[in-house]
């Protein structure tokens, strides 16, 4: 039992309800299980996409000419997706916030759950997953994605677009705030449920701002390319936990040279199909 929670102010609950409280007067340990739940969930539901030949049959046909179907089965995909790879992306920011709760807790102080933090975090990327999925089913309807995946030429354009944000002063404005959450939460606190509610938003902003043009390369990749989805989820996260630009500049320099790799591909295909037809 933490020092801040009397029993004589549990006495009228079970044991059960007593633990629980306990658990719920700790926000650190909300947001841990926040983010594993979320972000194994999210996995699970790609796990299940990928193993399911039904599901992935119908994916692969969402937004072919003729096929008016299968949005809300692409929405699902984003959403899997965003939750399995953006939230380990914010687990230092949900902890940050948590540790500073759990020391005003400790003191007495009312703290909101770090829950509605996430909640906040969480709708931005809902509201991603549900552009991405529109925009997906748009390209494949007018033949630039197949199977949610671009052709050599614009897959390339799509690496040369993420590697050159990465040097942009956007990019860095928002880096720094997802690095750096403690100074955001000291300036911003607030007890009230609807401000950290939009303290999640924010961070959900800046954390978009951040990775936007990371994500649309899976739409070079692939949109069910579970390797890249683990790889691309693997260095945001590394990206955010780092103190200098110094690793998203050399991540822009790889994604331009994939992109110029994957134009020139393209060019000499082309140049080759035009020599066999003379």
């Amino acid at each position: 039992m933490t020092d801040f929670i009397h029993q004589d102010a549990l006495a009228h609950l079970s044991r059960a309800e007593t633990r629980l409280a306990s658990v719920l007067a700790r926000p650190r340990t909300i947001a841990v299980a926040c983010v594993l739940a979320l972000t194994a969930a999210g996995w699970l539901a790609l796990g299940l996409f990928a193993s399911n030949a039904e599901i992935w049959d119908a994916l692969c046909r969402a937004g072919t000419p003729g096929e008016w179907g299968g949005f809300t089965l692409v929405l699902s995909m984003w959403v899997a997706m965003v939750l399995a790879m953006m939230l380990p992306t914010a687990g230092p920011m949900i902890l940050t916030y948590a540790e500073i709760a759990d020391t005003a807790a400790h003191k007495g102080e009312p703290v909101v759950s770090p829950l509605v933090l996430a909640a906040g975090y969480v709708a931005v990327w809902l509201g991603f997953a549900l552009f991405a999925a529109a925009l997906q089913i748009a390209l494949t309807r007018v033949g630039l994605l197949d199977s949610g995946k671009a052709g050599s030429a614009l897959a390339g354009a799509i690496f040369l677009i993420a590697g050159g944000y990465q040097f942009s002063t956007l990019k860095h404005a928002c880096l720094s705030k997802c690095q750096r959450p403690f100074p955001f939460f000291f300036s911003n606190w607030t007890e009230e449920t609807r401000g950290v509610f939009k303290l999640g938003l924010r961070q959900g902003l800046y954390c978009l701002g951040c990775c936007w043009a990371m994500m649309a390369v899976m739409f070079a990749v692939g949109a069910m390319n579970i390797v890249w989805m683990a790889a691309l989820g693997i260095v945001m996260t590394v990206e955010k936990m780092t103190s200098t630009p110094r690793f998203s500049r050399v991540l822009g320099v790889a994604f331009v040279m994939i992109g110029l790799a994957l134009i020139a591909s393209s060019v000499a295909w082309a140049e080759f199909l035009g020599w066999v037809s003379v």
